[in-house]
């Protein structure tokens, strides 16, 4: 059991927001709780509370933990220079429909939705970094990106797979969803 001296910067810290990350995957945001979330990683409300300053300032780290992933995974893309638009959204598809971030995927669900409803909450902006962030990776991957007719084509294949990405959720169906997503990003007209 943690005692709560902890220095904010301490690896118990870091312990914690793993623990938590790994318990938000699982069970979600949405309702959110101090208590449970405590007595599930081995601590208590207090800890947590003197560890991260408020249950915002926790969430807001556990968004920020989220992000870390995707900011990986367009790192790597972006290391990688794949020959187009259409290749660089399939490896975007493959890594998001993977079974095992299904947590991650509703948690950045979650997070989304919640930026646009409780736009001054703990998740301000989420959901528009988000956006930004893979538009920007898609322009990198386009011949000319600071045409119009770029910017549509980079915000129709975002939106595919958004959409592509909330059907997976709802219905777990890949292989018919990874279907529909290379045919629709590979087979599309120019």
């Amino acid at each position: 059991m943690d005692d709560g001296t902890a220095p904010p910067g301490s690896a118990r810290k870091a312990e914690l927001l793993e623990a938590a990350y790994a318990y938000v995957l699982a069970h979600g945001i949405t309702d959110f709780s101090l208590r449970p979330l405590a007595a599930a990683v081995g601590s208590s409300p207090r800890v947590l509370l003197y560890l991260f300053g408020s249950k915002d300032d926790l969430i807001r780290a556990l968004l920020a933990r989220s992000r870390a992933e995707e900011l990986e995974l367009l790192a790597e893309l972006r290391a990688r220079r794949s020959s187009g638009l259409g290749p660089v959204a399939i490896h975007l598809w493959d890594w998001l429909a993977a079974q095992h971030r299904r947590g991650l995927l509703t948690l950045w669900l979650e997070g989304y939705t919640r930026s646009l409803v409780e736009p001054a909450g703990p998740w301000a902006g989420f959901a528009r970094s988000t956006v930004t962030d893979w538009l920007a990776l898609l322009a990198e991957h386009q011949t000319n990106p600071d045409t119009p007719a770029a910017a549509t084509e980079r915000t129709q294949v975002l939106a595919v797979l958004r959409g592509a990405l909330l059907d997976l959720l709802a219905t777990g169906e890949t292989e018919r969803l990874t279907t529909a997503v290379q045919h629709t990003l590979l087979d599309r007209p120019r």
